[in-house]
């Protein structure tokens, strides 16, 4: 896992731009000048801009024709260059954004964009470039104490616990697109790819957590949807697939794919299924994969959480299934009524 430390960060420049949705005809406004932070309010704005970005799925910037040519890029390098260009490359960035803009449930918000210094990234300090947009202006109350008394009152700001869109660009790896790293708390949805893939344009790095994360959820669409189709599995089928899947990679620190197989699939068959699965999924996705890799036991906790092992009865049952599948039989009773027989040693 790459190292991360805000604990010595400056912030040396900030300014804010409002951007609109262009698709409902909101306007964009530029501020040409840098943003005026009070002493008392900057460790908030820090951990504001700061505190949920991670260092486990790390990108880089990209293009299909030249990496000059991604915007974003180009502004990042303008800025790391001379930071004199601060304000104009800001306002490049948020006109940039606002002609993605165009997808209905885009709220029209704050950008920040922040200039740090004395970040640590992978274990070195160097300067980085924070670019944030705030969307979710909540209430808040606001109790002061008068004399004899206490007046309540409320307004309106961002949660600082929760950023809405964010990337912080670390001066490193320049001829490879940076170093990057993502917060998107919008939800899944389409109109959450632009912030990542058409304003950004980032690819990942293919790193521990990258490789692990994506060969996980390889294994996981194999089983829920090919595993089944090609050999009339049950339910019971899957979930042990799945179970034995997550166990492979939260057991052992390292990945190799023929091991995987070995352990995991077992089956010649089934081996042959996944594999053509798996070159045909790469090659849809633009996925490529390292067949044996170090294994990121925080992306093994993270996808543990979306592998099913719960086998639902009508509403009458849910049955958790965590181990030995040879102790649960399937039946049909003489009287055509499904059954599934649980052997077990003892009650806890």
């Amino acid at each position: 896992m790459t190292d991360l430390d805000f604990t010595q960060v400056e912030l040396q420049q900030l300014i804010t731009h409002h951007i609109g949705n262009k698709l409902k005809e909101e306007k964009y406004s530029l501020s040409n000048e840098t943003t005026v932070v009070k002493a008392e309010t900057k460790d908030f704005l820090l951990k504001y801009f700061l505190n949920m970005l991670k260092a486990e799925e790390v990108y880089s910037f990209t293009h299909p024709v030249q990496l000059y040519q991604n915007d974003v890029f180009a502004a990042a390098e303008s800025i790391f260059n001379d930071p004199a260009n601060f304000i104009e490359a800001s306002q490049n960035l948020a006109k940039l954004l606002y002609e993605y803009s165009v997808h209905p449930k885009i709220a029209e918000g704050e950008l920040n964009v922040a200039f740090f210094s004395n970040t640590i990234f992978d274990g070195k300090n160097m300067d980085a470039i924070g670019v944030f947009k705030s969307e979710k202006n909540v209430p808040f109350l606001k109790m002061k104490n008068q004399k004899s008394r206490f007046v309540i009152d409320h307004d309106f700001g961002f949660e600082i616990d929760r950023i809405d869109k964010g990337c912080v660009i670390f001066k490193t790896q320049k001829i490879d697109g940076y170093r990057v790293l993502i917060i998107d708390n919008a939800s899944r949805a389409e109109e959450a790819k632009y912030w990542k893939d058409d304003f950004l344009k980032v690819k990942p790095i293919a790193n521990e957590f990258h490789q692990t994360n994506q060969f996980l959820s390889i294994t996981k669409d194999y089983v829920t949807k090919k595993f089944s189709e090609e050999f009339d599995a049950s339910k019971t089928d899957k979930i042990d697939l799945l179970n034995r899947s997550v166990d492979y990679f939260k057991t052992h620190d390292s990945f190799d794919k023929k091991e995987f197989e070995k352990e995991v699939l077992q089956d010649t068959g089934i081996i042959k299924s996944f594999r053509n699965f798996d070159q045909n999924y790469r090659s849809a996705n633009n996925i490529d994969l390292e067949d044996a890799f170090d294994i990121s036991h925080h992306a093994v906790k993270k996808q543990a959480r979306v592998f099913k092992s719960v086998l639902k009865l009508d509403k009458n049952f849910h049955i958790y299934i965590h181990g030995n599948r040879e102790l649960i039989e399937q039946g049909v009773d003489k009287d055509g009524r499904k059954f599934y027989k649980i052997y077990f040693e003892k009650e806890t």
